[in-house]
């Protein structure tokens, strides 16, 4: 019970050590006018859409990418249809018929190979001519000027910052209670811990989708690992590894749909979770190898926060509800003893947990505020209630994810079952 209580303790201050830093960054930040400036050089960019089964959205993301602030030029568009069973490949056709695309440079591929997305990834590798190689996910849809801030940023320091990544933004985040939860997750996702990382000790994660990453490095460390569940997170360890920097364009933006039912939420968040504690057991023996500072430090946070924190508060759940039980139990059988507590006439106990549960709330509050404050408009009373809602509700459903997720991962190395399977996202129309 202490140990349990002094891991989430150490999780808070980690959090509100990152607050700390994201704060500092926005308020160095938040009053900077940008200004959109000839850049010194256009380099070749190579922009690859993995693309399976994406009927629904895939003609709007065509289009987003091509009416970029960038010259058309120096833009090469691989559009993937990847063992597509709908009509994917025909709805990047349509909306390559119009006029105004005619003459750019752009592919379209009807993949029928393995590896899922980073096996796409790998094969637009061996074709691609650009000097930079820009990935967008087949429902993200760049804001004009995304790929401007990413190649701005790459430019200020090309021999260190191999990749750069933007911010990712709900574009379906209206739609019901959980896309507005999933909203406030991916906005302090980005605008809070993207930014305070990258701020404090220059550690950059690369995203699913909205980043660009130099060809010939990512040729140079043999490409993404086939079949990977995320293969960003993979591919980010590589390159910190390497000594190379991922550098935080945060004035790039796209939006992307996120699930709007339950069951298409919770494998998704299934999928990364797994990924992520394969690619933390893969990078585990970094703690103690001479690797850099920078990839410790990453492999370090991965597992507090997906195993230490994690296991800390599902004993902590089991601790509350064994307490609980033990008290109606004791309407009945008067003997009992309440079994976590230190003295039953102490109340010292009850009193810690009350505060740490209230700090949580509150600091679980204050992060979505803080969050939602860098963004016009989304700082609103309603935010505040919804965040309260989703800590009892939405926030929750993580430790489920999480138990499953470790499960599947120890049963698929025991029974050596091929884990690595995805489960599609379903699509709406906007």
């Amino acid at each position: 019970m202490i140990i349990t209580l002094v891991s989430i303790w150490l999780s808070l201050f980690m959090s509100i050590f990152t607050l700390g830093g994201a704060t500092d960054f926005w308020l160095k930040h938040s009053s900077k006018v940008i200004k959109i400036t000839p850049l010194p050089l256009y380099p070749m960019i190579t922009i690859v859409v993995p693309a399976h089964n994406e009927e629904v959205v895939i003609a709007q993301t065509t289009r987003a990418i091509l009416d970029m602030n960038y010259p058309a030029d120096r833009v090469e568009l691989l559009l993937y249809a990847d063992n597509c069973a709908d009509k994917t490949a025909d709805e990047m056709r349509r909306a390559l018929a119009d006029p105004r695309y005619r003459s750019r440079n752009v592919k379209i591929i009807e993949r029928t190979g393995s590896g899922g997305k980073a096996g796409v990834l790998n094969d637009a590798l061996k074709i691609a001519h650009g000097d930079y190689i820009g990935v967008y996910d087949a429902d993200a849809m760049p804001e004009i000027n995304a790929l401007y801030f990413l190649v701005r940023k790459a430019l200020e320091n090309p021999e260190r910052y191999v990749a750069v990544f933007g911010r990712n933004k709900t574009r379906n985040a209206q739609q019901n209670f959980l896309t507005k939860c999933i909203n406030q997750e991916i906005v302090v996702t980005q605008r809070i811990q993207h930014c305070a990382i990258w701020h404090l000790f220059r550690i950059g994660r690369i995203p699913g989708t909205n980043f660009i990453i130099q060809r010939q490095f990512v040729q140079e460390i043999g490409g993404w690992r086939n079949g990977a569940l995320t293969e960003d997170t993979d591919i980010s360890f590589k390159i910190m590894q390497s000594g190379k920097l991922i550098a935080l364009a945060y004035n790039s933006e796209a939006f992307q749909q996120e699930p709007e039912r339950l069951h298409d939420y919770y494998f998704q968040r299934l999928r990364w979770a797994k990924g992520n504690y394969q690619v933390v057991i893969h990078n585990f023996r970094h703690l103690f190898d001479h690797s850099n500072w920078r990839v410790k430090l990453e492999t370090f946070y991965y597992s507090c926060t997906f195993f230490w924190f994690n296991a800390a508060i599902v004993l902590s759940d089991i601790i509350f509800l064994a307490n609980v039980g033990f008290i109606i139990a004791r309407f009945f059988n008067p003997s009992l003893l309440i079994p976590f507590t230190f003295g039953e006439s102490n109340i010292l106990i009850m009193q810690v947990l009350l505060l740490n549960w209230l700090l949580m709330i509150i600091l679980y509050t204050l992060q979505i505020s803080i969050a939602m404050a860098t963004q016009f408009g989304q700082a609103t009373t309603r935010q505040i209630w919804l965040a309260l809602a989703s800590y009892f509700t939405y926030s929750q459903l993580f430790i489920v994810v999480s138990i499953h997720a470790v499960t599947s991962v120890c049963l698929d190395a025991l029974l050596g079952r091929n884990g690595n399977v995805w489960v599609k996202t379903k699509r709406f129309n906007d």
